[in-house]
């Protein structure tokens, strides 16, 4: 049988078959991921922070120092493009409709999550399109996660913070990576191989946190609140990375999702700010409606966006090749 080639003929299929596993056990029968022991450490959505971990490990051992300021500029440009998206898409709104918003997808629901992107599902996507400086940008894009972006676009900032020691423990296994890959070529083709092992493991370990059912519950707004962040908020950041970056968008087409973390943002914002509170409840679901959306079309979306413009698996990184930074 030729599963493997089979699985690897579908666009981003490494990563999207695993998460749709996942995800068809986690609705039906979420138990069975939580047995315990090894099973639950690899095959659970406990899982995920480690597999992130070893992978931004192996993406450090591949970054050179000369290509550090190009993963940084590629990291600021998306972040912000991905965070106008969502504040200026939510601030119009709030303007014209009020807070409430308008289709049943209230201002809340629509900062929450088009301003956030999933960092897994984009580690994974550049793993098997990107470069090393597309992968490594996710140093920046860390910042995507949480409820600091809601905050910091709803006004209520004074109350939001990112502590130092999470972004510190969010970096602190690409630096090591790429200590030991400066220091000694030989650890760069130790943990080449790493790279795509994981990929697989990434794409389950999100799955094992995707309830299918949301999708139903949220209805039509849930779908449409999926859309709105893939179309807006990832034609931003495919925009930005075409345009402002000067490279193929492909990059840009893996932040058109919406960032599991994002699902509790309309609860926290709430604590510091109690007229959303009418809005938490619906906004929740709404938005893990969007999540499991989003997990599923943006990877065949990138997968088209790589192969209509090109990605970094079809020539070398600009830096390599001896160009200005961000050339093509």
């Amino acid at each position: 049988m030729r599963i493997l080639k089979g699985i690897q003929r579908i666009p981003g299929g490494m990563m999207i078959v695993p998460l749709l596993i996942a995800a068809i056990i986690n609705t039906f029968a979420p138990e069975a991921l939580k047995i315990g022991s090894f099973t639950s450490a690899i095959f659970s959505n406990k899982g995920l922070d480690a597999m992130i971990g070893l992978q931004l490990f192996f993406i450090g051992t591949r970054l050179k120092v000369r290509q550090a300021p190009e993963a940084l500029k590629r990291g600021l440009v998306l972040l912000l493009a991905k965070w106008a998206a969502g504040a200026l898409l939510g601030l119009l709104i709030a303007k014209v409709f009020g807070l409430g918003g308008v289709l049943g997808i209230s201002v809340l629901a629509i900062v929450s999550t088009v301003t956030g992107a999933n960092g897994a599902l984009y580690l994974s996507l550049m793993g098997e399109y990107g470069d090393t400086a597309d992968s490594a940008a996710m140093c920046l894009l860390n910042i995507h996660d949480g409820p600091f972006l809601t905050m910091l676009t709803l006004g209520v900032t004074g109350l939001a913070h990112i502590p130092l020691i999470s972004l510190l423990a969010a970096i602190i296994p690409l630096v090591v990576g790429a200590i030991l890959g400066n220091l000694d070529d030989d650890f760069e083709k130790l943990f080449a191989p790493g790279l795509a092992v994981v990929i697989p493991f990434i794409g389950f370990t999100i799955g094992a946190g995707i309830d299918l059912s949301n999708v139903l519950k949220a209805g039509a707004s849930g779908i449409l609140l999926g859309i709105v962040v893939m179309v807006i908020g990832g034609g931003c950041t495919f925009l930005a990375d075409k345009f402002i970056l000067r490279r193929p968008g492909y990059a840009g087409a893996g932040l058109a999702s919406s960032s599991g973390n994002s699902i509790a943002n309309p609860a926290a914002v709430a604590l510091v700010d109690a007229s959303y509170k009418p809005f938490v409840q619906t906004a929740t679901v709404e938005i893990a409606s969007a999540v499991v959306l989003t997990a599923i079309l943006v990877p065949f979306i990138t997968s088209f966006v790589a192969r209509r413009y090109g990605s970094g698996k079809t020539s070398e990184p600009p830096l390599m090749q001896g160009a200005a930074p961000g050339a093509h």
